[in-house]
């Protein structure tokens, strides 16, 4: 689509067009495993990538293209490679820059299972990890070694909302000759382009704000055409994560209205966290949208908006956290984010049950932790079940 169209149409019209053969304006299914070269030399041709086409979908689909092409417009890359899943980019995406031998800087407030995949199975790859204990981007300069070939990091962080400085650790990256990535699913391109500030690579779980109504599971990374080629020939065809083209099709569909969603979530989300913040039994709420978080100010110069999501502490720790949880009539208790409904979490007794308790309170995650996804209800009704439920 033709560069210079606003993030609104993008959202709506980029990687798509009407079929050819029929003029069905909606971008088709293709839910095929494999497709029909005319002979073998174009079949040869196509396996090699000298020819433009698709030959089984594990390499590639026409459905999952498309929402590829949408992905790298709307975070202004020059390519996607869409996964199964988002834990499946995430991986995957780390793959393919570290070897044994390698180390990897990374921000230690993470999503759990990119956590666990860095703390627990690279090692058993010859790759270590340092993990950085702050938001401090002298911190993360003091963490590199020679051999370190990534800096990895989310913003806003997962469950306790850790406003990183997105332009000053891809700086940090290039100074030292190493690739940067940030997991930008929290905010989605609607609040945030990170390749726009200077980081390399951007993955997202499009399982969230990207589709939106919580009925398709994918992930995707964007970044250097080179680089995301080297994913397609030699990570997914090896690792077989690979999206289907029905998830992605419903995943195109939700991204058409993701720049209408998203500022109804914050928005609702802005209301909730000043209705969390005078309530006499929250202690402390965790949204960079308040001016008494100390992310605030870095958050207001690289975010569109605040996000949509925010964690709270409820006094009566763990019990006082589940209590919540059980009370509330409209959120609904479960682990996801980014959908339409609005969504709730109490981490020390479900995400982060296994995780020692030591560990656990060294990392933000208190007893009382509610993390709240908020989706696009009134707000008002919101917040009097949340209420409700403080009662």
């Amino acid at each position: 689509m033709k560069e210079g169209y606003r993030f609104e149409t993008l959202a709506v019209h980029a990687g798509e067009s009407p079929c050819r053969v029929t003029g069905a304006l909606d971008t088709p299914i293709y839910q095929s495993t494999t497709f029909v070269s005319a002979d073998a030399d174009e079949m040869a041709a196509v396996y090699g990538g000298e020819k433009p086409g698709y030959m089984y979908t594990r390499y590639g689909n026409p459905t999952v293209h498309a929402l590829e092409e949408k992905l790298a417009a709307l975070e202004c890359g020059e390519a996607t490679q869409a996964f199964s899943s988002g834990m499946a980019a995430i991986s995957s995406a780390i793959l393919g820059y570290v070897r044994a031998g390698d180390h990897v800087v990374a921000a230690r407030s993470l999503y759990g299972a990119a956590y666990d995949f860095l703390n627990k199975q690279l090692p058993s790859l010859g790759v270590s990890t340092t993990f950085v204990q702050s938001t401090r981007v002298e911190e993360f300069e003091k963490a590199i070694q020679p051999n370190s070939k990534l800096i990895y990091f989310e913003t806003p962080s997962n469950p306790i909302l850790e406003i990183l400085d997105i332009a000053a650790l891809a700086q940090l990256a290039r100074a030292h000759g190493i690739p940067s990535m940030m997991d930008n699913t929290f905010a989605s391109p609607a609040l945030q382009q990170p390749l726009k500030m200077g980081v390399t690579v951007v993955v997202h779980s499009a399982t969230k704000y990207l589709c939106g109504h919580g009925d398709a599971m994918a992930g995707a990374v964007i970044g250097p055409r080179d680089y995301i080629r080297h994913l397609n020939q030699e990570i997914i065809r090896d690792f077989g994560g690979c999206l289907s083209p029905f998830n992605a099709w419903l995943i195109l569909r939700g991204i058409r209205t993701l720049h209408l969603r998203v500022p109804a979530q914050c928005s609702n989300a802005r209301k909730i966290a000043e209705f969390l913040a005078n309530h006499p039994r929250v202690e402390r709420v965790n949204y960079p949208g308040l001016p008494s978080h100390p992310g605030h100010d870095v958050a207001k110069k690289q975010m569109k908006d605040f996000g949509a999501m925010m964690s709270f502490e409820v006094k009566g720790g763990y019990e006082g956290g589940k209590k919540v949880m059980d009370r509330v009539k409209i959120f609904a208790r479960a682990a996801s984010l980014g959908d339409t409904r609005s969504l709730i979490v109490h981490a020390a007794s479900t995400s982060h049950r296994a995780v020692p308790r030591e560990q656990r309170l060294a990392i933000g995650i208190t007893d009382g932790l509610v993390r709240l996804s908020a989706g696009i209800e009134a707000a008002e009704d919101l917040i009097q079940d949340l209420e409700q439920a403080l009662a």
